[in-house]
This record gives C-alpha cells, sequence and structure tokens, in this order.
C-alpha cells in the first residue's frame, strides 16, 4: 500500500534495519533475502533523501535524520499493530497463529508444559515459540517481538499493562536423606548448610527469592550457581546442599526425585508472577483468549 508515494511496507523494513543495524540480520527478521532488504533500503533512501544508515565496518549507523524520524515510524506500526488486533477476530479452533512467550525455565516446566498440551483439543493448530528471558527482553517487548512475557511483578516495565496470573510461595528443598530435614529446619541450619543458587545470563542476573534474601542480609555457603532453575533439584540428591525453590517447582521434581521440602525459616515475600504484553495489543482477541486460558490452567495447578 502506498501512502503519499511511500510503500508502507517499507516502515517495517526501516525499523528492523534500525533495530539491528546489519542488513544481514534484518533480513532474517523480516524473512527476505538481502537483496531485497538492500534494495527496500535504497527505495527509502530515494524517498526520505538521506542515507538514513551509513555503513562503517561491520556495522551500520543511524543517520541523524534516521534518528529523528525514527519515534514517528515506530508509532505509525504501533497504530496499525493496534488497528488489525481491533479488527481481527480469532477463533482457536481454526487460527494457526503464533504466539511467542518468554520466561524462565520455572514458569516453562510449572505451567507452560501442560498448558501447551491442553491446547491440542480446543486449538490443534496454534503455535506457541517459548523464548528464555535475555537481557534485552524488555527491547523486545517495546518492538512487540513478544506477545507474552512471564515473570514476577516486580520485573515488570510500567509502560504496558499486565495482569496476574497466579501466586508462588518459596520452600527449602535438598535431598531426603540430608540430616537437615530430621527435624524442623531452624535459620542457623538453613545458613549453616551449602547451598545451591541460580543466576541468569551474561549480567548474573538473581531471581527473585535472591533478591529478597540479600535484602534480609542473609549470609550463606554458595557453593553452586546453577544457571536456570530446572538444573538444581538434580543437583541435590546424594549432597547435603540445599536451595530455595519455588514451591510448584520443589513439587514437581520431588515427584520424580528423592528430594524434601521443608519450609522457610524466615519471612519472604509471596511471589506474584505476571503476564505482560504491549499496549497495543491491549484488544487483541487472541491474546486475551490466550491470558484467559493461562490463567485457568494456573488455577489448576
Amino acid at each position: 500500500m502506498r501512502f503519499k508515494g511511500l510503500d508502507l511496507n517499507l516502515l517495517l523494513v526501516l525499523e528492523t534495519l534500525l533495530a539491528e543495524r546489519s542488513v544481514t540480520a534484518a533480513s532474517r527478521r523480516l524473512n527476505l533475502s538481502q537483496p531485497a532488504t538492500s534494495a527496500a533500503l535504497a527505495k527509502l533512501r530515494e524517498y526520505f533523501n538521506d542515507e538514513l544508515l551509513q555503513q562503517r565496518g561491520r556495522t551500520m549507523f543511524p543517520t541523524a535524520h534516521a534518528l529523528s524520524i525514527r519515534p514517528l515510524v515506530r508509532e505509525v506500526l504501533a497504530d496499525a499493530e493496534r488497528l488489525i488486533a481491533t479488527s481481527a477476530s480469532f477463533d482457536p479452533a481454526t487460527s494457526d497463529r503464533k504466539f511467542v512467550v518468554m520466561g524462565s525455565d520455572y514458569i516453562f516446566t510449572t505451567l507452560l508444559a501442560s498448558f501447551i498440551a491442553s491446547l491440542q483439543a480446543e486449538a490443534p493448530n496454534i503455535r506457541i515459540q517459548a523464548n528464555p528471558l535475555e537481557p534485552n527482553v524488555i527491547k523486545q517487548l517495546e518492538r512487540a517481538e513478544v506477545d507474552l512475557l512471564l515473570t514476577p511483578r516486580h520485573f515488570v516495565t510500567p509502560e504496558h499493562p499486565a495482569i496476574a496470573i497466579f501466586e508462588e510461595q518459596h520452600v527449602i528443598v535438598g535431598w531426603n536423606e540430608n540430616p537437615i530435614f530430621s527435624k524442623e529446619v531452624k535459620l542457623e541450619d538453613f545458613l549453616a548448610a551449602p547451598q545451591v543458587c541460580v543466576e541468569f545470563g551474561p549480567n548474573r542476573t538473581v531471581p527473585f527469592a535472591e533478591e529478597q534474601m540479600r535484602a534480609l542480609g542473609l549470609q550463606r555457603r554458595i557453593e553452586v550457581i546453577a544457571p536456570t532453575f530446572a538444573a538444581v533439584p538434580w543437583i541435590l540428591p546424594n549432597s547435603s546442599r540445599v536451595a530455595v525453590l519455588q514451591e510448584r517447582l520443589a513439587q514437581k521434581f520431588a515427584r520424580h526425585l528423592p528430594l524434601a521440602i521443608a519450609p522457610l525459616p524466615f519471612p519472604m515475600s509471596t511471589m506474584e508472577e505476571m503476564a505482560q504484553f504491549h499496549s497495543t495489543r491491549d484488544r487483541d482477541a487472541g491474546l486475551q483468549w490466550l491470558l484467559s486460558r493461562l490463567q485457568e490452567k494456573a488455577q489448576e495447578s
């Protein structure tokens, strides 16, 4: 579609090029060939009478004009997204839509796995792309590359809507032959025990429970730092190590591994798991259907 001589499809190409700063990466995201993306960039340069992106080494850098028009380009694309979401009908029985959901391995293990299995009867052609949490998750949400971000409340961004999915408590987990579980676990027992904790990615982001314990000033003996929640239960058997995990995850693994579970000997806030989505999707019938089903599934667990 053209508007005042500009093919509006080129705006999506421009935004993707400005985000990726690489024809190769932009082509991959757009599912276009590199020659097609280069041709689109040439048309954009001609229309705006500006280089828009200049090659320096292996990276392309936006010009001052490109940076000045980018907020307007993103606004146009967001408005188009809102229009499509508002006008489109959604029938789960016939839709083949793909939903991109981002969250930790905890949420995939405790909720999404069973949720996806339950969709087969009601929505046999729906596709779910489950992505792990990444350092640039908020940028991906801003670019509407992620349909749903599943994360604790204190990690959500205030710029976009979020709804509560469920609440979660934390517990102590360890080998069921660990002497610490032979009686009530006291705070001094917990602090003296060797422990396993979780940190994510190159920035070593700590999860909700770790933040809470650090805020309390608990001095612990950390012997192992695991890269995921699901790795932790496998480290505990045949050792004196313990870990603090979400109760849902602990209960799930305790059905398959020789694990014991005990209450925390110190106060910890309830974790509220949220589903966040881009503000342009608040009237997206398909996304609202997905959210309602997620909430229903969470209540079953």
